[in-house]
């Protein structure tokens, strides 16, 4: 009997040593997923940065591109009334050579009259006809007759001359005033066609951009759920592998309440002779007990899920003149307006073209500058690109030669009235404004 007691007390001791033996494959196991599990969130993380980054981005870009299509409506709506006014001028410019064709027919007619009278008066004898009508008289009153006639003869002459070079000055006036008008209709439309050039060029650009961004985006948002997914398998995993040791751990504790029922049967069942001994052994089965299950407290603690800590959040303006700081303050409330900026009302509603701006902007500075591309290109002295200094005027081939103009800030940026944006600060190191900068710089004496 009592050897079958030391037994079972060695069974009881190899099955509660068995029980809290946790497999080190799981703990390794658990381990690796929760290191992988980490360095997928992480990655998580960084993609939902980069598309928050990305959605500023677009938003940005919406607002400029919505800036564009207002600046491509405003100058339709410009070319549209320009064409109405280019029918209007043309039914006056119709009206005025139908003019000049009246004027150039009584002209002719005039000079008609003029040369037969002339060759009439030469035939005569000139001066010397007028003394024979004169003295040509039969008596007194025939006389004062023929001198009257005569003297009408000759005043319808003077006149005649006399609306002869009135017309003629009235036939020069009006051919001017024909050829300004066709001058200023031709400028004006080689104008609005380049800047609607200009703007549908910059929205082209801006959609491109938009594209990129959005391929992007998606790619990425692609990537965050493809992490999601492994990050909710690996969770899943480490869930399942725990669950399994919960399950495993019921499992043995109810075999050490079986094991532990059969040790009390056996005690019971000695005899007297053996009680010490078994009172000694029940002693250090308890020690064991008391050990095992300590070991056993402790084994599940460790097995315990513990989460991932979570990341802690990882916590330019140089005075380039004041034609400079004058033009900022129109920054983010302007609109481009062809041929703005030169009333006061214009200039009280930001409404600016590029060459009235940068004007605008110098006389806040005591300079006075044109408002024309034109002339701003030839004011002041032209210097290489590379020499550029805050203040220097930079210009743009955009529809023509130097169609554009702003401030130069540094930076490789500019400061002036784009169609596109109103009054901004525009990167010229890259994009349109790289493209169509040819190296034109002008700086102002």
């Amino acid at each position: 009997m009592k050897k079958k007691f030391i037994a079972l007390n060695t069974s009881i001791m190899i099955g509660l040593g068995s029980l809290f033996s946790i497999p080190a494959v799981q703990a390794e196991s658990i381990s690796n997923i929760k290191s992988e599990r980490t360095e997928v969130q992480k990655e998580i993380a960084e993609a939902q940065k980069l598309i928050k980054e990305l959605n500023a981005e677009q938003a940005k870009l919406t607002k400029q591109i919505e800036q564009v299509e207002k600046a491509i409506q405003e100058n339709n709506a410009k070319i549209t009334k320009t064409k109405e006014q280019i029918k209007e001028t043309q039914v006056d410019v119709d009206a005025l050579k139908k003019s000049i064709a009246a004027l150039e027919e009584r002209i002719a007619n005039r000079e008609e009259v003029l040369k037969e009278r002339a060759l009439s008066f030469q035939e005569s004898g000139g001066d010397v006809n007028y003394v024979e009508v004169l003295f040509g008289a039969t008596d007194f009153s025939d006389f004062v007759g023929r001198v009257q006639a005569v003297a009408t003869m000759a005043q319808a002459d003077r006149d005649i001359l006399a609306q002869q070079e009135a017309d003629k000055a009235e036939l020069e006036k009006n051919k001017a005033a024909v050829e300004k008008k066709l001058s200023n209709l031709k400028s004006m439309k080689v104008e609005l066609e380049g800047m609607q050039v200009q703007i549908e060029s910059q929205k082209k650009q801006s959609e491109r951009a938009m594209a990129k961004l959005e391929a992007k985006e998606a790619t990425t948002k692609q990537l965050q759920e493809s992490l999601e997914n492994k990050d909710a398998n690996l969770a899943s995993r480490i869930a399942s592998i725990l669950e399994e040791r919960r399950q495993e751990a019921k499992r043995k504790a109810a075999e050490e309440q079986t094991l532990q029922q059969a040790a009390r049967e056996a005690q019971q069942s000695t005899q007297s002779s053996t009680s010490n001994n078994s009172s000694s052994a029940s002693s250090a089965n308890s020690k064991s007990d008391t050990s095992d299950k300590s070991k056993s407290t402790e084994s599940t603690k460790s097995t315990e899920p513990t989460e991932p800590k979570a990341a802690a959040p990882k916590p330019s303006s140089a005075n380039t003149g004041s034609a400079i700081t004058a033009g900022y303050k129109y920054i983010g409330n302007s609109t481009y307006k062809f041929g703005g900026g030169r009333t006061a009302s214009d200039i009280a509603n930001g409404l600016f073209d590029c060459s009235a701006f940068v004007s605008w902007a110098y006389r806040q500075a005591g300079v006075s500058l044109p408002a024309h591309t034109d002339a701003l290109a030839a004011s002041g002295t032209k210097i290489s690109a590379s020499q550029m200094q805050p203040g220097d005027l930079v210009f743009f081939d955009t529809y023509k030669r130097n169609g554009h103009v702003g401030i130069y800030v540094g930076g490789g940026k500019f400061i002036g009235s784009q169609s596109s944006t109103g009054v901004a600060i525009a990167n010229m190191s890259s994009g349109y404004w790289a493209d169509t900068f040819k190296g034109y710089v002008v700086r102002v004496n």
